[in-house]
């Protein structure tokens, strides 16, 4: 399904799970959990079907987020922007009538989710950030992908993110790199996904001189931070660092033994109680 949020352009949605649960008694209304994901460029194929399960308590909404997946966009390279990707979550909920929902950004998403969680203060109820960061810590995710997949992963990563990386560093990276995000093999599978690979080329542009530490004092839900002691890509000590700069009281951080890039990946069992928790 597809909805316009502006004039001319529709994004991509998928919904998990009625609004409404129905008892003896009434109708209740559940509340809505919206996902944003990886990426850039990716589509919200990864995290299918791992969060269906969370239909029983809440409406699961998967969106493919401006310029990704089956949503418009994808020749727009004015509007991939965060202020841009972030107003999207509000113009989508206000397009469904979704109150106060409970936003997960995992990688990319979560640098999506902190710029809306900060924009937009008082629109969510609560935020996941899962596998992200709010800067680069280049150090060390180099030595994390040397760890895994020895110095040829460590130079791969530093052409593309920390150089002017060729179509073809790209390409290196996605076989070489990205099978080492996970112990277990995962739907971050490229062929499995829509990708926008010109958003995926522009992003290692943008991204060295990413900062969104600022971003963080402007959160006012609470805020479960999610972290896999073995990812390279957004090492536990950004999650670390996301908690510390939060407003006092609002973060929780959750770490993950032998876990790599998206707890729910390799740490399925884990990764739900500490959710099914956080959620209720």
């Amino acid at each position: 399904m597809r909805v316009e949020v502006e004039p001319g352009v529709r994004l991509f949605f998928d919904v998990v799970g009625s609004g409404l649960a129905a008892t003896d008694a009434a109708m209740v209304p559940k509340p809505t959990l919206v996902l944003l994901h990886g990426g850039p460029g990716f589509d919200h194929s990864g995290f299918r079907p791992y969060f269906d399960r969370f239909a029983d308590t809440h409406q699961v909404v998967y969106l493919d987020q401006r310029g990704q997946g089956r949503s418009d966009g994808h020749d727009d390279h004015a509007s991939w922007t965060f202020d841009v990707w972030a107003d999207d979550v509000v113009r989508v909920c206000d397009a469904l009538d979704i109150e106060a929902p409970v936003v997960l950004g995992n990688s990319f998403g979560g640098f999506v989710a902190m710029h809306y969680a900060s924009r937009h203060p008082e629109h969510a109820s609560k935020l996941v950030l899962a596998s992200t960061q709010a800067r680069r810590h280049v150090e060390n995710t180099a030595a994390r992908f040397e760890a895994l997949g020895g110095p040829e992963a460590r130079d791969c990563y530093l052409r593309v993110f920390d150089g002017v990386p060729t179509p073809e560093d790209g390409v290196e990276y996605l076989q070489r790199c990205i099978p080492l995000y996970n112990r277990t093999p995962s739907s971050l599978a490229p062929d499995r996904s829509i990708l926008n690979l010109a958003m995926m080329a522009d992003s290692t542009r943008w991204f060295l001189e990413y900062d969104q530490r600022a971003d963080l004092a402007g959160i006012r839900v609470p805020t479960l931070v999610l972290a896999g002691e073995d990812d390279p890509m957004t090492p536990v000590e950004a999650a670390e660092e996301i908690v510390a700069l939060l407003p006092d009281g609002l973060g929780r951080l959750e770490r993950f033994a032998d876990c790599g890039h998206g707890t729910y990946r390799d740490q399925p069992e884990a990764t739900e109680r500490v959710l099914r928790d956080f959620l209720a």
